[in-house]
Formats: C-alpha cells, structure tokens, sequence
C-alpha cells in the first residue's frame, strides 16, 4: 500500500476517532458517562497519536499527549471533572480535530487556540498529580530505554500465576519491533486492555538484552509472554493488537482446557474493524471485567466514493431503461392485465428497490455533521464571551453524503451568527430574566420526503426594524415600502447585508447569509427564518434526500415537456369559473380557500411561448418555492408524475435560467425540469408577478 493511501486510512479512521471522542464528551457533559465510556475517549485519543507519530505529526502527537495525560487521570480518578475541567477537556477536543484538518490541508498551521489549551492541560495535569511531561506513555516512546520502566510490579496487578480461571486460555508471545516505539505505542497500555478481557499472567524475556555498552537506546530488546484465561475470544484479543499489526511479531495460541470454547469462536477474522481498539483504563476485579470489555464493533467496509457513484448513474440508467420499455409495451397494445404487463410491473419495483439501496449506501446520519457545528458553537463562544448550551436532536437522521458534505459551510455560518447575534450576553440575559446560558439546538428530522435541518436559538430574536432601517440606507428597498414580517426576515439573504455595526472574526463583512442561500437552493433545498423578538429565532432548512433521483410531475408547455419536482407542488388545479381575477394590465391571481394566489405562466417565463396565455383555460399547478408565497403556475396539460434521474446541465451544456436540470424519459426524449425557486424570482423580476398578498373572504 502506498504512503498516499496509508494516509488516506489514517485520516478516515481519524474521522471515526473523533466522532467517538464527540460522542463520548456528550456522554459526560450531561452526566450519563460510565467508566468505558471515559475508557472509550482515552482510546480515541490514544489511537490518533499513535497513528500521527507514523506520520511525522508533530504538532498532532505532542498535543494529543497532553491531553490523554489528563484523560489518564480522569479515569483513575485523580482529577474531578468540575465544569471548568469539562470545558477543558472539550476545547482539547476541538483543537485536537482542528489539529488533524490542518494535517489532512497538510497547512503546517496550528490552530489559534491550541497554545492557549494545551497550557489548560498541562496546568491540570499538574493539579491531578502528574507531569504532563511524565508518565508511564514515556516510558516507551523512543527517546527513552523501553525496558527502564517495564518493572514486574508495574504489572502486578495484571494477575498472578495460579490465579487463572475461566473458560479459555491463550498464550500470546509478543515480540514489539523497534517502529513501534517510534509510533508512540506502549506495550503496558495492551496488557491492560487485555486485563479487561480476563485474567492475565505477564512474563517478560530480557535474554535479548546485550551488554550495556552495546546497547542501542532506540532499539527494541524485550520481548512477553502473556497469558490470557477467561471468558474472551481471539477476536477480542486480536483486536487489542489490531493497531500495532506490522510493528511486532505476535503469535496468539489457544490452550487446550477442559472447558474449552467452541472452535469457531477462535477463528482468526478476514478483514479489519473500522476503528480498532488498541488501549483500555485499568483492570478491573474478575468479577467485573467482562463488564467493561470493549464491544465487538460490526465490520464496516470502506469504498471509493466515485465506485458508488458510478453505480449510481448505472441504477439510474436502469430506471431509464424500465421507463423505455414500459412505454414500448403500453404502446404495442399489450392488455394490461397480461403476463408480459404483471412482469413489467415486478421489473418497476426492482429497478426502484434497487435504486433506493444504492442510494442508503451513500446515506449517512447528519450526527458528524452536528458534532462539527458543536465545536463550532464552542469556538464562538469562546469568542464573544457567552455561555453556550449546544443540544443535538435527531442526530441519526440519514442524508445523502454529498449534501451532507456541502451543508458544512452553510451551517458554520447560521451556527456562529446565532451565538454571534442571536444569544444575548450572560448579564443581558439575566436582565430579561433568563438563564445566564444561552441555549442554541440543532435538530434533523424526516419530513415528506424530505429532511429538515434546524438551527434554533432562545436569544433576542431578530430586530426587523433594525434590518428594514438598515435596507433602506443600502437601498435595498425604497423607504416607503410596506413590507410583511417575512419579506423583512428574507432580507437578511441580500447580497453585502449585515447589522453589525463593527467587524469582528464572526460576522460584520456581509458575506455569509447569501452564500448560505445561494448553496441550499443549488442543492435543491429551501431555507425559512421563524424569529419572536425576545424568545429567538429558528432558522429551517429543507433538503431532499438525494441529488441523483427525483420524483416529478411531467408537464406540457407549449408543446415541450417538462418536469415540475413532486415536493414542491402543493395541489394541481382546474380552475372553475371565477376564480380567475384580473390584476393589472396583464396579471392574474388565483382565489382559492379565502387567499389570492399570483398566476404565472411558464411558457412566458422560460421563454417558450410569447402569446398571451388564457389562465382559465389552463391547468394551474399551485407550488410553493423556496422562501417565498406560493404562486400558481400555468401549463397546458398533466402528463404523468414519475420518477426521474437528474442529469446536469451546466457539466453537459450549460446553465439555463429557471431550469436545474434534465432527465431522458421513457420515449428517449430529453425533459427539462423546472427550478421553482428561480422561476418564481424571475416572474417577480419581469413583472409577471405582483406583490404577494393574502386576503380573508
């Protein structure tokens, strides 16, 4: 394997690392951490600093070790996790992950708040009655002679002889190649993981051990004989030394007992775990140790992402394909209750039971995602001085990968304008009478086909005066215009705008907002602001679910076909006499359930007929876009709602106004579909459509 993919490796198992330290933290932020759980953080930290040495990563490995000092005490119980420790400890988390992007950018920067905590660490250390420049890790690093500090009574509390009990026995013979010490590894740390899994005896071998005068500081020398009894499998085994495998010679025998395990529980697994364990907290009493031993991890496998989405244009291509032959088939003649049309049928349902897999595979939860917005929400406020909560609801909810991996930026800024402008300062909060502690809450959900993401805060909520004065002087609107709640809220997406009155490392440039609506709309979604002054705002975010497949209204327009997306059609009209009224020269409004709806031809719009369309005379499809009132928009006739499989545009031809893409469908022809949002932008631009308004009848 090549330096490049082992680098790859790293930094994907770097990913799984911190989003179990992440997970962990939470754990024992809110006060429901066990003893493994703490184990677990220690772990993460561990592996990632062992990884990092094989690297180089200074920066990375010198940090980490601090930290997992402090961490060492935690869990031996020499340092209390008081809340300033807590906050401690999770601001090393967040300079930690920043230390591994920097790596990953390979920038050769450190991040600005390390300094600051590393000198935290190292203070608490100190309080928890070691240095952080000391302990049993250095003992094996390769500045030091790995057998100085590998004494018997350093592991006598790993078990006696004559002490085994239990249902099996292995005999490991351990053999660490100098490499290992160079990486930072410590054979101590793996015989206590596996005193997690049972009794253990130690002996070590110092025959290799020359002269004094000949021996190489750097060099590995020693070698151990540890036997293992209990209730544990060589796969449990196997996977304490899982993340030292080619830095040491190991053999794992089974003796033969009376009590001897099944056969297959000693198989030797074929492939790695995704994230192995390579180090747990001190043994615990026989009685205990099965209950704090590591849960086996389900395999996980690890695939290029252009592998799934070249399966994913295959899937789609197969959709096409049924979509074809369905159409050749009802147009043969065929009866519709023949063998031939049952059979079609079940190929329709294949195609889409495949499509949907292909596409779970590319699913994840929005969790990583949230745990980075966590670290985001402590770096703010840090920043601005503020106490923040940060709470996570729904944090499995799964996501197509891509959309998760282009929300990151849109979802930095909301979070950092929310703790930024949102939240009050403690004393302001206080004299509003709330809690000195701002809470700010993050949420995901699945909703019709879609997902919703919200960004909620309780802070002071928006001041829409404030941003109206403030359009007004920019000349975004004239200074007589009457505009509702709404149309104010949606002028914080303007280009340039921003109430902030000096310019800090959060906000104040006018740059942010329009970026963040600019990138939901280009993933298809919509962004909705909810504000109460006093109580704090809620920002909504809708997604679909993937980018690849889209369930669609076909449409005919002026003799071309298009495709309006299923999610944002509210109901399909034929309007009655009546419910068409005038509005100007040449507008039109829709009456319908007490509300005046703005009718807006499509064929206009996009530039395909430039007569004069007859609204009654039309079908009305009544849609809702992005941020805006729902408006209706004319075509000639309905042709069918279907799945279809998006194609770009602008990677094959080129960007076209009020379209987002294209699809083939089943007769071979190419259908434009319909960008709502843009269309209905560019109706209010041409003065198709006038300003939105409702009216109770």
């Amino acid at each position: 394997m090549s330096m490049d993919s082992l680098k790859a490796t790293f930094f994907a198992e770097c990913e799984d690392l911190l989003d179990a330290l992440s997970e962990g933290l939470a754990a024992m932020s809110d006060g429901t951490a066990d003893p493994e759980t703490v184990n677990a953080i220690f772990r993460a930290v561990h592996s990632i600093k062992g990884s990092g040495g094989a690297f180089g990563l200074e920066d990375l490995v010198s940090f980490a070790h601090i930290y997992e000092n402090v961490l060492d005490q935690i869990r031996a119980e020499t340092l209390d996790v008081t809340p300033a420790v807590m906050k401690t400890v999770l601001r090393a988390s967040d300079v930690l992950a920043a230390l591994v992007e920097e790596a990953h950018a390979e920038t050769g920067q450190q991040p600005e708040a390390m300094a600051a905590v590393k000198a935290e660490l190292t203070a608490l250390s100190s309080v928890g009655g070691a240095s952080s420049e000391s302990g049993l890790e250095d003992a094996f690093s390769f500045e030091a002679l790995p057998f100085e500090a590998i004494e018997l009574s350093d592991l006598g509390d790993l078990g006696d002889a004559g002490e085994l009990t239990g249902d099996a026995r292995y005999q490991i013979t351990f053999k660490p190649e100098r490499a290992l010490y160079e990486n930072s590894h410590d054979p101590v740390i793996l015989f206590m993981a596996l005193a997690d899994l049972g009794d253990v005896v130690v002996e070590c071998d110092t025959d290799a051990l020359p002269v004094l005068a000949d021996i190489d500081p750097a060099e590995s020398y020693l070698s151990w004989t540890v036997t293992v009894s209990g209730d544990v499998s060589r796969e449990e085994i196997g996977a304490v030394f899982e993340f030292v495998e080619g830095l040491c010679t190991l053999e794992i025998a089974l003796e033969e007992t009376e009590t001897l395990p099944p056969v297959g529980d000693a198989v030797e697994p074929d492939g790695a775990v995704d994230a192995p364990i390579t180090a747990a907290g001190p043994s615990e009493p026989a009685g205990k140790a099965r209950q704090s031993a590591p849960q086996s991890k389900r395999p996980t496998l690890r695939v290029d992402p252009d592998r799934v989405d070249r399966l994913i244009n295959t899937v789609g291509e197969l959709i096409i394909n049924q979509a074809v032959i369905s159409q050749k088939v009802v147009a043969s003649g065929i009866a519709q209750n023949s063998d031939l049309m049952a059979d079609l049928d079940d190929y329709g349902f294949l195609a889409r039971d495949i499509q949907e897999g292909v596409m779970a595979i590319r699913a994840q939860p929005v969790k990583p995602l949230f745990q980075r917005m966590a670290r985001i929400a402590r770096e703010a406020g840090d920043a601005t001085g503020k106490d923040v909560n940060f709470v996570m609801e729904g944090e499995m909810t799964e996501i197509d990968k891509s959309l998760v991996e282009r929300l990151t930026d849109p979802m930095t800024h909301l979070v950092r304008n929310a703790v930024d402008h949102g939240l009050e300062t403690g004393d302001e909060r206080r004299a509003a009478g709330k809690s000195s502690q701002g809470q700010l809450c993050l949420s995901a959900e699945h909703r019709s086909g879609h997902v919703m993401i919200t960004v909620r805060d309780d802070g002071r909520g928006l001041n829409r005066e404030k941003i109206l004065a403030k359009a007004i002087e920019r000349g975004l609107v004239a200074k007589d215009a009457k505009l509702s709640e709404a149309e104010i809220d949606n002028l914080l997406f303007a280009p340039g705008f921003s109430t902030a009155e000096t310019v800090t490392n959060l906000s104040g440039r006018g740059v942010g907002m329009d970026v963040v609506l600019t990138e939901i709309q280009s993933m298809g979604g919509r962004i909705a602001i909810s504000s109460e002054p006093g109580k704090g705002s809620e920002f909504s975010i809708s997604l679909p679910l993937t980018l690849a497949v889209l369930d669609g209204m076909v449409v005919t327009v002026a003799g071309q076909t298009l495709v309006l997306p299923l999610s944002c059609i509210i109901e399909t009209i034929r309007p009655r006499t009546g419910d068409i009224r005038p509005l100007g020269p040449n507008g039109h409004v829709l009456s319908i359930r007490g509300a005046f709806v703005p009718v807006v031809s499509l064929g206009a719009i996009l530039g395909l007929d430039n007569s004069c369309v007859d609204p009654e005379s039309s079908v009305l499809v009544h849609i809702q876009s992005g941020g805006a009132n729902p408006v209706a928009v004319s075509v000639d006739d309905i042709s069918d709602q279907r799945q279809v499989v998006m194609k770009s545009l602008e990677a094959n031809y080129g960007a076209i106004p009020g379209v987002s893409a294209a699809t083939i469908l089943g007769d071979g022809k190419i259908a434009l579909i319909v960008d709502p949002d843009a269309v209905s932008k560019m109706a209010i631009e041409a003065d198709e459509t006038p300003i939105t308004f409702e009216l109770e009848i």
